[in-house]
């Protein structure tokens, strides 16, 4: 096939991709999302699966039990709409400073992160987090989003083709798929879910305001080793603490109506 009948076919398959997958989050920001639901749970699913395997799963039944507290009261605020009747919660024995939620109803939890989330406030914050990138289809906006770049960058490789030079053409241009739109993309994903989570941990009875001192804390345990913004995929730990203090306004009537419903979950590390 010709380069030029090949340029032309990867642009027809990518307007397609873009004309039948146009959505919108939570937030009502633009998402492109290829991928079905029922997909994306059978891959969460299976990379749960995987990683239980791959990593060491803590036996510790006080540490357990604590997580488990945590990311029930966070997970019963749920709507029902999103179809997701149960979670599934492990705790990896790790020094990892980290926890994550996959689709199909996935949490994972390493148990360095208890170090760092002083309390179960703490805790809620990242859980509330991370079960928002669920919420918000994140995982598929990004595979898509993949997706989508790979076929740009094959059709822009046709549309090169062999000559000298070509190479350095397509790594220019791969770097700036990277820096231009892939990046930024992630910050906005890690903002939309720093806002929505903060609000599903305040609407289980969780403190909102004590997500400042986790993001302070997060920052110090890092050292400084995190990237320039513009290079990272998570807003600076400086911009983020900023954007929790504004939201505050928003999350504490939440969490005052969440404690005058008798809320008040009391999950003891």
């Amino acid at each position: 096939m010709r380069a030029s009948s090949l340029s032309k076919f990867g642009l027809a398959a990518l307007c397609s991709a873009l004309l039948a997958s146009c959505a919108q989050s939570p937030t009502g920001r633009s998402q492109m999302l290829l991928f079905s639901p029922q997909q994306m749970n059978q891959l969460g699913a299976d990379s749960f699966e995987q990683m239980k395997k791959q990593e060491k799963v803590s036996k510790d039944a006080k540490v357990n039990a604590y997580v488990s507290c945590v990311a029930k009261a966070v997970t019963a605020q749920v709507p029902a709409s999103y179809g997701i009747t149960s979670w599934e919660v492990v705790v990896f024995d790790s020094k990892e400073v980290n926890a994550f939620a996959l689709p199909g109803g996935k949490i994972g939890v390493y148990s360095g992160l208890l170090k760092v989330a002083k309390n179960q406030d703490q805790l809620a914050t990242v859980i509330g987090h991370e079960l928002t990138h669920v919420l918000a289809q994140h995982s598929n906006e990004r595979l898509s989003r993949d997706q989508l770049t790979g076929i740009g960058l094959a059709v822009a490789d046709a549309a090169i083709g062999s000559s000298q030079g070509g190479g350095a053409t397509m790594a220019a241009l791969g770097l700036g798929v990277q820096v231009g739109i892939a990046l930024p993309y992630g910050r906005a994903q890690e903002s939309e879910a720093d806002r929505l989570g903060l609000d599903l941990m305040a609407r289980a009875g969780f403190n909102p305001a004590e997500a400042i001192p986790l993001w302070q804390n997060m920052s110090a345990a890092a050292g400084g080793k995190a990237p320039p913004q513009l290079l990272s995929t998570h807003p600076s730990d400086e911009n983020r603490i900023t954007e929790l203090q504004a939201q505050q306004a928003q999350a504490e009537p939440l969490y005052r109506q969440a404690r005058a419903a008798g809320l008040t979950p009391q999950c003891k590390a």
